[in-house]
């Protein structure tokens, strides 16, 4: 339950993100990569800015991720281009090259392991909660909270749950658009799962029948038995609970999880049969959502976050646990 109501993102500086990646550049090769730091421009647009300097397809220019339009962001971008270009001369606004290095490859998205954030919630209720916001801080770092797909993921007022319904009832979407459908038709199940879990108790619990992520990675593997010493692990962080990834195959777990996930999906029959009949392969996510290095500092009517998420992690999903935004 949120603790108090709260405005975030009033001005870009408010909710800062900073790409957290293992990359090692080669220093050589046809690639130039940018560490570039945007205010108020998304990571798309950015490309394409970038991609018209250097007078090549947009499609040569990789990024590991989408960031926030509404925000200052920093994250690495490559660009196809010779070394002899001055970059210099580049100019787009809202967005500064911090950084250059040059690479032999192009960078894939989900290459970085998470990002970083600085947040402002500003309130003026803040001042008069600080002992249960704390109380509630520390819960969060000790436990973590449920990984719901945060809001983005289904558009303003909910519209890509639009799209999606129309795409199931077989309407022909450009390829991008197609993409959106499918991943907010799974994202809706999964949230819907979650918040069962939720319900029950055991979003953060391993589960006889579940399919464990070992954490920091995509790998999965199967529990027959959730013994002590996968308890362990479950509560070191080592390892989570999953929900399936809707789709051709689904659900991954067995016996009584594999009877909620499709009790629960039955309630979606038309993306359900969308997803099967379209061949998408059933995935997982983990449950639970680590929020490491957590801390956070009370100002005059705000409150300042700062914690590390892995990729596919929502910020606004930690602050929901904490505030109405």
């Amino acid at each position: 339950m949120p603790l108090f109501r709260a405005e975030i993102r009033q001005q870009p500086s408010d909710f800062q993100v900073t790409e957290l990646g293992d990359f090692e550049f080669s220093g050589e090769g046809e690639h130039a990569c940018l560490w570039i730091e945007k205010t108020a421009a998304n990571t798309e647009w950015t490309a394409r800015q970038l991609a018209r300097f250097a007078a090549i397809p947009a499609r040569d220019v990789g990024y590991a991720g989408l960031k926030d339009r509404h925000a200052i962001t920093r994250q690495w971008f490559s660009v196809r281009a010779p070394a002899s270009l001055d970059w210099s001369g580049f100019e787009a606004e809202g967005v500064r090259i911090l950084e250059q290095r040059r690479h032999h490859k192009k960078l894939r998205r989900g290459a970085h392991r998470g990002n970083r954030f600085r947040i402002a919630l500003r309130s003026g209720a803040v001042g008069g909660v600080i002992d249960a916001v704390s109380d509630r801080l520390q819960a969060i770092a000790t436990s973590g909270v449920p990984n719901y797909f945060g809001e983005q993921r289904f558009g303003r007022g909910g519209a890509n749950l639009g799209l999606a319904e129309a795409w199931a009832r077989g309407k022909r979407l450009p390829r991008h658009k197609r993409s959106i459908a499918i991943s907010t038709a799974r994202s809706a199940i999964f949230n819907a799962i979650l918040d069962r879990r939720e319900q029950d108790g055991s979003w953060n619990a391993i589960l006889p029948g579940e399919m464990a992520n070992l954490d920091g990675s995509g790998s999965v593997f199967s529990v027959d038995q959730a013994d002590d010493e996968l308890k362990e692990r479950c509560a070191a962080f080592d390892i989570h609970p999953t929900a399936t990834l809707w789709g051709d195959g689904a659900p991954l777990g067995s016996g009584a999880v594999a009877e909620l996930e499709n009790e629960v999906a039955a309630g979606f029959p038309l993306l359900v049969a969308a997803l099967t009949s379209n061949r998408v392969d059933a995935g997982s996510r983990a449950l639970r959502l680590v929020v490491r290095n957590l801390a956070w500092e009370f100002g005059e009517d705000v409150l300042w976050l700062e914690f590390e998420l892995p990729k596919g992690g929502y910020a606004t999903t930690v602050l929901s646990n904490l505030a109405e935004i």
